[in-house]
């Protein structure tokens, strides 16, 4: 496979690789607790809060891939933008623009 360049590639490449709707779910309720360990930790100043947020992020999100959608994490290769991505998608799911059911999705969110 030819190197992503792009940042707009790399999430059209990223939607595909999430299509399936329980592990859409999976990264979307990972990224809710990341989030939500990130205000508690600031909030209640428990630092070891901070050591959940990868655990949980990723856990989530691996179950998905490994159970569900049977592929292999874009975080291997591009952590970065993968990083990004599962942001993104977090977002336009919770706004509505694409749906847990990815294979729906017309790409257009991009």
């Amino acid at each position: 496979m030819e190197r992503i360049k792009t940042f707009k590639e790399f999430y059209r490449f990223y939607l595909t690789e999430h299509q399936d709707r329980t592990c859409r779910m999976l990264h979307f309720i990972g990224t809710f607790l990341v989030f939500a360990l990130a205000i508690a930790a600031v909030y209640t100043g428990q630092n070891f809060l901070w050591a959940l947020v990868p655990v949980v992020g990723y856990g989530f999100a691996w179950v998905g891939h490994y159970f569900y959608e049977k592929n292999q994490p874009a975080t291997f290769k591009y952590p970065l933008w993968s990083l990004v991505s599962d942001f993104k998608m977090f977002f336009e799911l919770l706004f509505g623009r694409i749906s847990f059911d990815g294979r729906r999705d017309s790409g257009s969110a991009v």
